[in-house]
């Protein structure tokens, strides 16, 4: 579609953006702002627990970015404030509650209930061993909850819900955009959403009864999230409750037929490629960890398939596939007639391909000609790494390089001071946060999907 059709669609639309605050969405909100500033309002929903705390988190997460310097150049710091004040509603609420999202602010819901045109859900946890409590209740529960407040919004006319591509788990081969139907997995056992819910709760309710710390809570239940993933088929925690959250989805869809539903599923989403500037990108992301780690001459091996395709896809990119898939299916009265759901899977492994060798090659010249400058104020001087393309491979390269040094200084440590158990103890931390960290990161280092 033309920029000017998508364009045409927004203006005068209400649309309600849930987790207003994440890398995403701020895209979101700003790519609407600048092309259409007559869309009608825009109520961003902030997890905060009033107004007051949701206006200071939207300025100082979103308003005060440099992702913004753009379109505050292009009107003049007095019109561009105008135009967040007039356009902008900024919500208080909280999706992983059941009645309203958490909008307490009754005129405020009721608002948004009379005037919604559009919801499009982007709240969500993407850390791969996230708490099992907090991922159910946000990924999965959360979209349900969405769901269930776009329902009673009058002029509804689609939601739209970011999900992501590696709901697919593991597959190789071309990945079709097949919805999940309810209880289906990645290895044929039979989930049940609700026994899910219980556990989680029961190991809750088991870990206060002993006082737990919180810090023991939370590694339980990260431990319990990765394994109830793996029981099923999916890798980690961020998929299985996503996977999850689109089988509430279509299930609620279908037994109503009343809700216009679009799901769009994003790969490995990256800094932006051209809007509102080319390269912007908020914190250390997915594949970025290991771009800073090597030109910070910190990196000395590279795990992963060289053939494997690193399906990366610019997040202005998957912003413009939102406006498109909001405008080609928002006027589709068949969608809210039947119980079908349009999926949209937005990569780039298919039309532009890119190899992990290729991406290795790419990071190694660009830092050899804009090397990093460390605190010293000298360049970091990189080359190559060594290539790991097992597991195999990677663990020899451990054993070899970290964990016999590691034993020799187990052994320093029976005889000498608490300088060597100190440096020991950092080091075994620094390992076991290694290891966990590529079992995390393993199945798309060698994935074979696109």
């Amino acid at each position: 579609m033309e920029l000017g059709n998508v364009a045409q669609f927004l203006e005068n639309r209400s649309i309600l953006v849930t987790g207003a605050t994440g890398f995403l969405a701020k895209i979101f909100v700003e790519k609407i702002l600048r092309v259409q500033p007559n869309v009608k309002k825009l109520y961003l929903l902030v997890r905060a627990p009033d107004a007051k705390s949701a206006s200071q988190r939207f300025h100082d997460e979103a308003i005060a970015k440099d992702l913004f310097r753009v379109l505050r150049e292009k009107m003049g710091a007095a019109s561009f404030q105008t135009l967040i004040s007039e356009k902008v509603t900024l919500v208080p609420g909280d999706i992983t509650c059941e009645k309203y999202m958490g909008v307490k602010d009754s005129n405020l819901a009721e608002e948004m209930r009379r005037e919604v045109d559009i919801v499009v859900n982007l709240a969500a946890t993407t850390n791969f061993d996230e708490r099992y409590d907090v991922a159910f209740n946000l990924n999965t529960m959360g979209a349900k909850n969405v769901l269930d407040f776009s329902k009673m919004c009058a002029k509804l006319k689609m939601l739209l819900h970011v999900s992501t591509a590696y709901v697919s788990g593991e597959r190789a081969g071309l990945i079709l955009e097949k919805p999940y139907c309810m209880g289906e997995t990645l290895n044929g056992l039979n989930l049940d959403l609700d026994m899910e819910k219980k556990i989680m709760e029961e190991r809750l309710i088991e870990l206060q009864a002993k006082e737990a710390t919180e810090q023991e809570i939370t590694l339980v239940m990260k431990d319990l999230g990765i394994q109830r993933a793996r029981k099923y088929g999916w890798p980690n925690t961020y998929v299985f409750t996503k996977a999850m959250g689109e089988m509430l989805l279509g299930q609620i869809k279908g037994n109503t037929n009343s809700t216009p539903l679009v799901i769009l599923r994003p790969t490995i989403i990256t800094s932006t490629y051209k809007e509102p500037f080319p390269g912007w990108v908020e914190g250390i992301r997915t594949v970025d960890s290991f771009v800073v780690s090597y030109g910070k001459g910190r990196l000395t091996c590279l795990l992963g398939d060289s053939q494997s395709i690193l399906d990366m896809i610019p997040a202005d990119m998957v912003v413009n596939s939102m406006l498109v898939a909001m405008a080609a299916n928002a006027t589709h009265d068949q969608l809210a007639s039947d119980d079908h759901v349009v999926i949209y899977q937005v990569g780039s492994s298919v039309s532009n391909p890119i190899r992990l060798n290729s991406v290795q090659d790419y990071v190694q010249l660009y830092f050899q000609k804009h090397p990093w400058i460390g605190r010293d104020g000298k360049a970091v001087k990189v080359g190559n790494v060594t290539r790991l393309t097992s597991m195999a491979s990677f663990h020899r390269y451990m054993a070899i390089w970290y964990l016999l040094p590691l034993k020799g200084l187990q052994l320093a440590n029976t005889t000498f001071c608490h300088f060597f158990e100190g440096t020991y103890s950092h080091l075994s931390r620094k390992i076991m946060f290694l290891m966990r960290l590529v079992e995390l990161y393993k199945p798309y280092l060698f994935f074979k999907g696109m």
